[in-house]
């Protein structure tokens, strides 16, 4: 079995601007996107995060270059992944990852179908009221659902955001390179700082999972030795907003 990358995350609560800095943002590339996350439109109404709840994420991003749509599995097995899915790749407008998703002491598997398209055109399913985010998911995002979680159907969705997301790319902090992105909605604020470890020619699972689990501890330790505390949140931050948008929703 092929080996899979593995995303590092670490995250941090409020502050995410001063946190920023400590972490030395100003160094990096930065851009601003704004994020909504569709979800059952009756469950939501609820309060509720049906899709979430079947691990099936679906995701819009608008600004700062091309809009996408994503349709993710998370968490996912490697033998519900079949067919097509069995394995990444990449054929514009579509990439499609599989990867490993580590926070803390958490580790699952997740399957993203990203379809990138011209910026503007995905602003009427997530703005317009009334609209049905399922409309802009296409005939292969949908395959990949119905081939890899049968049991979930979209349909009669609504967008929830948006969520004004600050990215900062190839940050230098000791010697690692990260990624840090700050989430903005309703109350909450958070931080994001990641990293990818990529499998070697010459790794197997132990010595891939060894290198990563040194470059997680490495992360940890540069964030708190930059004066930044952690989030102990078991929740991820996908949970977390999409708990705090649905409440609004009710509200």
């Amino acid at each position: 079995m092929d080996l899979l990358p593995i995303e590092i995350k670490v995250n941090v609560d409020g502050g995410a601007g001063a946190a920023m800095a400590a972490l030395g943002a100003s160094a990096g590339r930065m851009s601003v996107r704004h994020i909504w996350f569709a979800e059952d439109r009756i469950g939501a109404a609820e309060g509720r995060v049906p899709l979430l709840d079947a691990g099936v994420i679906v995701r819009i991003r608008a600004g700062a270059g091309p809009d996408d749509l994503t349709v993710k599995l998370r968490p996912c097995t490697r033998e519900q992944l079949i067919g097509r899915f069995a394995a990444p790749f990449e054929a514009r407008p579509f990439t499609y990852k599989i990867e490993q998703d580590w926070t803390g002491s958490r580790r699952v598997l997740a399957a993203s179908l990203v379809h990138d398209h011209p910026p503007g055109v995905l602003t009427d399913v997530v703005t317009s009221p009334g609209a049905d985010p399922a409309t802009a998911v296409d005939a292969v995002q949908n395959q990949f659902l119905d081939v890899c979680a049968p049991e979930v159907r979209l349909g009669g969705l609504v967008a929830l955001g948006p969520i004004v997301a600050t990215k900062v790319e190839d940050v230098a902090l000791g010697d690692l390179e990260v990624n840090l992105e700050a989430w903005s909605v309703t109350d909450l604020d958070f931080l994001e700082a990641s990293l990818r470890v990529k499998p070697k020619d010459d790794d197997d699972a132990e010595q891939l999972t060894e290198r990563a689990e040194r470059k997680q501890r490495k992360l940890e330790d540069a964030v708190r030795a930059a004066g930044v505390e952690l989030s102990e949140h078991p929740d991820t931050k996908t949970r977390r907003v999409l708990t705090a948008l649905t409440a609004a929703v009710r509200a």
